[in-house]
């Protein structure tokens, strides 16, 4: 930015023709470029921005002119959501600067609102005197503190202290329609401030939190809270926003970090630098962690579509796969992402095992298949977390569609498939589904648009066979993609051995192949069955039937 000013460049550091070279390089590479925006617009009678704002009279204000609040910019008006042309002025200072910049999504900061000033309270107010005060970092302020005052006035006379909650949603609403209308393509937008409602139209990160063992723990408490108002997108800053990280410390939370919904590595400007490669040891955690959950891909941004259609959280409380399990209600320290993987960090310093809790059933780590975790009955188990490692495990009863790890996630779509089939040992139907689609169309999963859902089931049949079936729904995309299962993983087989195999497709049995088995022995009780050198096309359905001695 030029002096902090929205929609602006530094003509000297940052100059158009390098920038745009920048941002073309980046698409060529399958990257995305994503922009920070302030809502606060600096007061400048040489900022057309500004200028345009004035114009159409879409300022926030107080007594009778527009609100004069303090950012990073210097002065600023502050525009108002609430006003009709608010969202089309925001909107046409987008497509203006995307003409310029032809970057990809917006990050919306600031957006509570923030103000470096405090205003002093209009005399005899009862909304700036008001007896409610602000629980701010453990200090009861006046409700005007560092924020636009309670007696500034929105569209239609709505006062501040009515519509304070709804500028963020009202900023990322307007944003979002704003995108879609100038890119044409699904929007990204990253907002600090949420209301309920707000994960229709962003993402949302935690806000300022700080480099401590204690920040690290309510991520996850944070996170979940969030999935449950609606705000399926959601991370906090990995390894600290506010003061100085440590090695150790950004090792453990990378580890916890790369399975939030919304990743991000960030901190404050004057702080040490805390990129995961600055320390060998968190960078070798990195490439581990951010290795799986690449492959995990698939899973997560199937999990999204279900948010989406159905208002899941992505990551979720271990009560909500397990809800008779009266223990799981008051669990904070571990989390589920979806229904069948169970993440159980470190979080204190100079630990090297983690008390975790385990539903009854088979676990499985997502790491090293031969290690699991069986229990009867649902039991805290002490799971060793070398200074390299976090536990993740998956439970039995799941299905998951993987695929490889890559440097972009453009080009890991890419990637064959692999299964994991994780049997259930109650006997009861495994299943799991994977939606695709190419990420940008605008409505995910809309009526005649390209995508495809295939979902999957996974049993034994009399311990003489395990069936593994899917069932696809509007497969012709994923056709046209030629994406293929190249692999199926099976786990939670007791030691058996395989006979064959035979499979068939929707369109009749296909060739009986030869015997292609990988029977590897756990630490358990379990072998892991592996089928390679398939090339099942993802888009039609198949069914695949093991038979074992």
């Amino acid at each position: 930015m030029d002096g902090y000013k929205d929609f602006t460049l530094d003509p000297l550091n940052f100059p158009l023709q390098e920038m745009t070279t920048f941002v073309h390089t980046l698409h060529r590479d399958g990257q995305k470029y994503v922009l920070i925006l302030d809502p606060g617009i600096s007061v400048n009678n040489s900022y057309q921005t500004f200028i345009r704002g004035l114009e159409a009279d879409i300022f926030i204000k107080r007594d009778g002119v527009p609100y004069l609040g303090d950012v990073w910019p210097g002065p600023v008006y502050f525009p108002d959501f609430l006003h009709p042309n608010g969202s089309k002025y925001w909107a046409n200072e987008i497509r203006i600067f995307h003409n310029l910049l032809p970057f990809d999504g917006l990050w919306i900061d600031m957006n509570e609102l923030s103000n470096f000033n405090t205003s002093p309270p209009t005399p005899f107010s009862t909304l700036d005197n008001s007896p409610y005060k602000i629980n701010n970092s453990g200090t009861r302020e006046p409700i005007n503190k560092k924020t636009v005052p309670a007696t500034a006035v929105h569209y239609m006379g709505v006062t501040e202290y009515n519509a304070h909650n709804l500028y963020g949603f009202g900023e990322s609403k307007a944003t979002n329609g704003a995108l879609i209308e100038v890119i044409g393509k699904r929007p990204f937008v990253l907002s600090r401030s949420t209301f309920a409602g707000s994960g229709k139209y962003t993402a949302h990160w935690t806000g300022d939190n700080a480099a401590t063992w204690d920040d690290l723990a309510y991520s996850i408490p944070t996170i979940l809270n969030f999935g449950l108002f609606g705000i399926p997108m959601v991370g906090a800053d990995i390894c600290g926003f506010s003061g100085n990280t440590t090695e150790e410390l950004c090792r453990r939370w990378i580890q916890l970090g790369a399975f939030y919904p919304f990743a991000r590595d960030h901190t404050a400007k004057y702080t040490i630098h805390q990129e995961l490669y600055i320390w060998e040891s968190v960078a070798l955690s990195a490439k581990k962690v951010l290795g799986l959950r690449y492959r995990l891909l698939p899973y997560y941004y199937t999990l999204m579509y279900q948010a989406h259609t159905k208002g899941t959280p992505v990551a979720r409380p271990l009560f909500f796969t397990f809800p008779q399990d009266i223990e799981t209600h008051n669990i904070n320290s571990q989390f589920l992402v979806g229904k069948g993987v169970m993440v159980s960090p470190i979080l204190e310093s100079n630990a090297t095992s983690v008390n975790a809790y385990f539903p009854r059933g088979n676990w499985f780590n997502l790491f090293n298949y031969s290690r699991s975790v069986s229990v009867n009955s649902s039991s805290y188990v002490m799971l060793d977390a070398p200074l390299g490692d976090i536990n993740v495990h998956v439970y039995e009863g799941n299905i998951l569609a993987m695929q490889g790890e890559a440097i972009t996630t453009k080009a890991a779509r890419r990637t064959p498939f692999e299964l994991l089939v994780v049997l259930s040992n109650g006997g009861e139907n495994s299943s799991g589904e994977v939606f695709l689609d190419d990420g940008e169309e605008v409505e995910m999963g809309g009526e005649g648009g390209m995508w495809s859902l295939v979902r999957f089931q996974g049993r034994f049949i009399r311990r003489k066979a395990i069936i593994i079936e899917s069932e696809v729904v509007n497969g012709e995309y994923a056709l046209t993609q030629n994406w293929v299962i190249c692999k199926v993983t099976i786990l939670g087989v007791k030691n058996v051995s395989l006979k064959g195999y035979d499979l068939y497709s929707r369109m009749g049995m296909f060739k009986k192949l030869g015997v292609r088995k990988s029977l590897v022995k756990g630490e358990g009780e379990f072998v892991i069955v592996e089928i390679s050198g398939l090339s099942l096309l993802l888009g039609e359905e198949f069914k695949l039937e093991l038979k074992l001695n």
